[in-house]
């Protein structure tokens, strides 16, 4: 089985199940849609609004229609043509479930008791669940204790450091097979593969993967910037974070008016990380250190990964990865460690600081210093870098030439579950960089006014509410409040700060009835808009293999989740696409019906097969402005840097067209040479040979 031309990712909860996506199928088809990409569709917890929370991996979630439900929407999904592309996560599963409490009631005697990474060397499972610590009883398997006693003495392996989510021993040939079974005998067309960093050998599980899968295999594996993936691993690529890095940052002006030192910031934030609530990885990495004073071995192990450059290694691949935290760490302790780790690269104390440096990163860096260091968050991203200011043409062209030649079908996106603001709103907000002094100037004016007391948090609003804008009082309510809670400055998940925590409860009331501040939001609403069309045709028909993120295929202004797993509203979608299809030609207006022209049109002109690249330039005063790229006979061409480019205009700035007659499928009508022409009624263009 191949890639899908394109994929559209649904996010299965108990108020849209497999019945819904089924009814839906016939929309996605439309569109022009290839593969139905599915959220987990196993047994969750009850009431999971995501499915990553896995209790049964052998049979299909009930509480979304169970078995029948998913046969009849993988029936739907093949008479029209659509893959299903499915969401899967071996690493860990939620307990309590049937297998954990057989370790609980039969301890190391239970079947299951390989099935999870469990430390047994005190004999018991260490369970964090109470207010007050209980009384041991000598005849339980397990112990009950003080819920704060997870982070520093918690004896599983979980997922970062959710302690109901405990980590799943794949890397076992049986509990691959129990784990895999009832997922690889749906025979869909693709698998996106969660969490791959968590796995005590990734490359030996998907090469096992790749032995009972022949189709499409994607996995979240987020790259640094200079990052690629381990060769050995037999798969199409990533699920895009790289690609939306490149995509969004070439729609961004290189700026120094919002730089400041990330690095000190994400280094403090990886060293709380590993001083508070992930201790108890630390504990366990160390004692398996020899020769060296257990403390001191602490400090090793908590300085080498906190000094990953990229969010692990898998040695002997990235070694040099490997040796930069080593060089950096000042810990005495950190030789002895490396040396034990280089001699034996598989071995259990290589293998646990390789797994759980990839937690340290995500911890720190995504969930504690992007909601710390706040001074530009259009760049704030999973897989971004808050440091790097803009992309050229030129580089984008390098990278994207590149995952032609390397990895044409990993997968490329904008938006996505775990993104920290949907695409529309990183594309307002790299407005902002364009007028910097005129933004600093309004943000210094509605401080003045409603300032939050912590600084970082307080940008951070300013930002989200006008990248967001118009939003409610509750939803940017919940978002402060989780990223005041993440950033772990002035209140946090585990010590609340009451009289702060009524601060920013009671900010979005006086900040929204600001008429400044929609105002301002208006400013910048047009450019965002072009900046908006621009990333999404760039992505649809780059190279890679586009996902569309439910409902963004009109304007979406979603922050962090769970605000992007609103439900989606398919019946405006249809409307305004049978529209579409009887040749309407939208305004650019809120309704986002033009950002629907571009997908509808993209998707069905990259169903037809994009192959190759070829990076075209534009002559003239506003050459810089212009994105360009053919592909299989189709040009795509969008505006960059609208701001600036409305104080200068086209002028005589053209795209040579390598030969005649191409027309220019948005609009139907003969595409020209002169970019003020082409670009009349909307900031970006696809063409095609000959007549539309």
């Amino acid at each position: 089985m191949g890639a899908p031309s394109s994929t559209y990712r649904v996010q299965f909860t108990p108020s849209f199940t497999f019945a819904d996506a089924a009814e839906a199928a016939d929309y996605l088809a439309r569109l022009g849609i290839g593969a139905l990409y599915a959220s987990p569709m196993l047994d969750a917890r009850e009431g999971s609004t995501h499915g990553y929370d896995v209790v049964d991996p052998t049979r299909a979630r009930p509480e979304l229609g169970g078995d029948d439900g998913r046969i009849a929407l993988q029936k739907r999904l093949s008479e029209l043509s659509l893959g299903l592309v499915v969401d899967i996560v071996p690493n860990h599963m939620v307990v309590p479930n049937p297998w954990w409490e057989d370790v609980l009631e039969h301890g190391q005697a239970s079947r299951y008791a390989r099935y999870f990474d469990i430390d047994w060397s005190s004999g018991r499972v260490l369970l964090p669940v109470l207010a007050e610590d209980a009384q041991d009883e000598p005849g339980e398997h397990f112990v009950r204790v003080n819920w704060r006693r997870g982070n520093t003495e918690l004896n599983y392996r979980r997922f970062f450091d959710i302690t109901e989510l405990a980590a799943v021993r794949v890397e076992d040939p049986e509990v691959f097979e129990a784990t895999h079974r009832e997922v690889l005998s749906w025979g869909v067309t693709g698998l996106r593969v969660d969490h791959p960093d968590g796995l005590a050998d990734p490359g030996g599980y998907f090469r096992r993967l790749r032995e009972h899968f022949d189709g499409w295999l994607v996995v979240e594996k987020i790259l640094g910037p200079d990052e690629s993936l381990p060769q050995s691993w037999p798969v199409d690529g990533t699920t895009g974070y790289d690609a939306l890095r490149e995509i969004c940052g070439v729609f961004i002006a290189p700026t120094d008016t919002f730089a400041g030192d990330f690095h000190e910031v994400e280094h403090s934030s990886r060293q709380q990380v590993v001083d508070s609530i992930l201790a108890a990885e630390v504990r366990r990495i160390a004692r398996l250190v020899q020769g060296v004073p257990f403390e001191d071995a602490c400090q090793a192990v908590a300085e080498v990964m906190v000094n990953f450059p990229v969010y692990r290694s898998y040695l002997p691949e990235g070694l040099r990865h490997w040796e930069t935290a080593v060089h950096r760490a000042k810990s005495p302790a950190a030789r002895a460690l490396d040396e034990q780790v280089r001699a034996d690269p598989h071995g259990e104390l290589a293998t646990r600081i390789q797994q759980t440096s990839g937690m340290v990163v995500a911890k720190g860096t995504e969930d504690t210093a992007f909601y710390r260091y706040t001074n530009f968050v259009a760049l704030n991203e999973v897989g971004g870098s808050p440091d790097r200011f803009g992309l050229s043409p030129h580089e984008f062209h390098q990278r994207a030439a590149n995952r032609e030649a390397g990895e044409p079908n990993a997968m490329t996106a904008l938006s996505t579950h775990d993104t920290k603001r949907s695409e529309d709103v990183r594309a307002r907000l790299a407005v902002l960089a364009e007028i910097p002094d005129e933004y600093l100037a309004f943000e210094a004016a509605m401080t003045e006014k409603h300032g939050i007391s912590e600084p970082t948090l307080n940008r951070l609003a300013w930002q989200s509410l006008v990248g967001a804008w118009p939003i409610t009082e509750e939803r940017i309510g919940q978002y402060l409040e989780k990223a005041s809670r993440e950033a772990k400055i002035a209140t946090s998940w585990v010590d609340r700060n009451a009289e702060f925590d009524a601060e920013v409860a009671a900010w979005p009331q006086k900040a929204l009835n600001e008429p400044e501040v929609a105002a301002f939001a208006e400013r910048i609403k047009a450019p965002g808009w072009s900046n908006s069309l621009g990333q999404k045709l760039v992505q649809l028909t780059a190279p890679g293999v586009p996902d569309v993120y439910q409902g963004t295929e009109l304007w979406d202004f979603s922050l962090v989740d769970p605000d992007n797993r609103r439900p989606v509203d398919y019946a405006v979608r249809r409307e305004l696409l049978d529209r579409l299809e009887s040749g309407w030609l939208p305004e650019i207006d809120d309704s986002g019906a033009v950002k629907l022209l571009v997908v509808q049109k993209a998707l069905h002109v990259r169903k037809r097969g994009l192959h190759g690249f070829r990076p075209l330039n534009a002559e003239g005063p506003a050459a810089d402005h212009v994105l360009a790229f053919e592909r299989s006979g189709v040009i795509t061409v969008a505006t960059r840097l609208p701001v600036e480019l409305a104080q200068k205009g086209w002028q005589d700035t053209v795209l040579p067209l390598p030969g005649p007659e191409w027309t220019d499928v948005l609009t139907g009508r003969p595409a020209s040479e002169d970019l003020a022409s082409l670009f009349d009624r909307y900031p970006v263009a696809l063409l095609v040979r000959g007549e539309s």
